[in-house]
């Protein structure tokens, strides 16, 4: 899968460098080798922060709240679709914010490829299959929800 993680400019200096440190280019390659997407299909990874957040959320879910994961599934073969990750609330929202980063882009990948967690069986699944592509890393049961991302 070809990854495009594109880093908002105006990002602080430590975040860019939490951004950078969570190396999400190889992560994401390896999860789409792993859960079997095609090689030329693409993904676009968007790191910014609360106040982009806040406006996708508002502009595509109606919900005028910041949060820390977005994704827009493309639907199609050739195209995965689009993950928009909010650096600042990663890293203020967890102990190790690159890891937190990494967490919330294969969250958002699984999103992209169908999983959803708005029951209880899809989100065990959900959680099931972050664990095994983030191996050894701490991942949390997920909560169901009304709207997923």
């Amino acid at each position: 899968m070809r990854v495009n993680v594109i880093r908002d400019p105006g990002l602080s200096p430590r975040l860019r460098r939490a951004a950078a440190e969570a190396r999400l280019g190889a992560l994401l390659r390896e999860c789409g080798d792993r859960l079997d997407v095609p090689v030329r299909a693409s993904l676009s990874v968007r790191l910014t922060d609360d106040a982009e957040l806040q406006d996708l959320n508002a502009r595509f879910l109606g919900i005028d709240a910041p949060t820390d994961v977005l994704a827009f599934p493309a639907g199609e073969r050739a195209r995965v679709g689009d993950v928009a990750i909010s650096v600042e609330r990663a890293v203020d929202q967890a102990p190790d914010g690159v890891a937190e980063i990494r967490l919330l882009a294969v969250h958002g990948l699984l999103h992209c490829l169908g999983h959803d967690h708005a029951l209880p069986e899809p989100a065990a699944a959900m959680t099931a299959a972050t664990r095994m592509l983030l191996h050894g890393a701490d991942v949390p049961d997920l909560q169901t929800s009304a709207l997923g991302e």
